[in-house]
């Protein structure tokens, strides 16, 4: 029963990502029609059509739905570690760190093509991994692990002192490099092109999968440490390792799409909702649907004010905020 409501999930999902696909091919201050789309994707199209289809819109669809999955899938690792249902990237700083990293590139190396693209994922893990190793320090305690509630604190704090060193580096840069981080921090799916792709591409590759293998040791750490110590589970080392990859998908994910939060925290929730617990089913799931969530509110940022477009980062968190003072709420009681 689980593994057929799952598929069908996967499916409903998968199709509202085609749909939303359909609808941002078109959405753009250029407008193309459905049957220009289709004869442009099998090569009749001119080309301007071309350079707006392949070299615009196309790989920022990509970057959305691969960015989307990355989030949903870390924040869904990151509750399974801490067992908090309120872990998420953004909420606990990882995002922050990630992004301080790459700002402070760009302020004392600004340069934004060549090898810089290649670079900025591993610059972002970097930011990501000490911020996430920081809070992991401050959280845990011997004998007592991570505590839920310390966990959330703590990374609240962390991102709060990230956010205000932040403030102080932006003070040092250029409007054009001032520019760009505004968009960058508020979530806007900058890095449009087929290089960010192929920059982005090999950590989802090797993370992912990674990802789903160690589902099963999800699942024990689920039911705490002392349960999953005495099933064999190696905690700590597990624990490192996935903690590890949560880290690297948010980080490579942030470098391309900048500090889009909420993703992590509720893709996880919408799908246990549909499909219970148990990550053999809900991380495959969660990836899919956290593609959609940043695929549509991409969209939407480009629809509503044309030709200008708000950040989908913004779109996601009007949505995402009233999300987690709910389940702030309901955690309480």
């Amino acid at each position: 029963m689980d593994k057929r409501r799952n598929i069908i999930v996967l499916v409903v999902f998968a199709g509202l990502i085609f749909i939303t696909f359909l609808i941002s091919v078109n959405t753009g201050h250029i407008r193309l029609t459905p049957s220009e789309v289709i004869a442009t994707l099998f090569g009749q199209g001119t080309h301007k059509q071309q350079l707006i289809l392949f070299d615009f819109r196309l790989p920022r669809i990509v970057i959305a739905i691969l960015v989307g999955a990355a989030l949903a899938v870390s924040g869904t690792v990151l509750q399974g570690l801490s067992r908090n249902a309120l872990a998420d990237p953004g909420i606990l700083g990882i995002n922050a760190g990630a992004g301080l990293m790459v700002l402070i590139y760009v302020a004392f190396f600004p340069e934004t093509t060549g090898g810089f693209i290649l670079f900025l994922p591993l610059l972002a893990w970097f930011g990501a991994a000490v911020t996430a190793a920081f809070i992991y320090a401050l959280s845990y305690k011997r004998g007592e692990g991570i505590s839920p509630t310390r966990l959330l604190l703590t990374g609240i704090a962390v991102a709060a002192g990230i956010s205000a060193f932040t403030i102080v580096v932006t003070l040092m840069l250029s409007p054009d490099d001032y520019q760009f981080v505004a968009r960058w921090t508020a979530g806007s799916i900058w890095g449009s092109n087929w290089s960010f792709v192929l920059a982005l591409l090999p950590f989802l590759v090797v993370l992912l999968p990674f990802v789903m293998y160690k589902s099963a040791v999800l699942n024990l750490l689920n039911m705490g440490d002392q349960i999953a110590t005495s099933l064999g589970v190696a905690v700590e080392r597990e624990r490192r390792w996935l903690l590890f990859a949560a880290v690297g998908l948010a980080g490579s994910a942030v470098s391309v799409s900048g500090g889009i939060g909420f993703v992590g925290l509720i893709a996880p929730h919408l799908v246990r909702s549909l499909i219970g617990p148990k990550h053999q089913f809900l991380l495959p799931t969660v990836a899919v649907v956290g593609g959609f969530l940043v695929l549509l509110a991409d969209t939407i940022g480009r629809s509503i004010i044309q030709p200008s477009e708000i950040p989908a980062g913004i779109v996601v968190a009007v949505i995402g905020a009233p999300y987690f003072l709910y389940l702030l709420a309901r955690s309480k009681a």
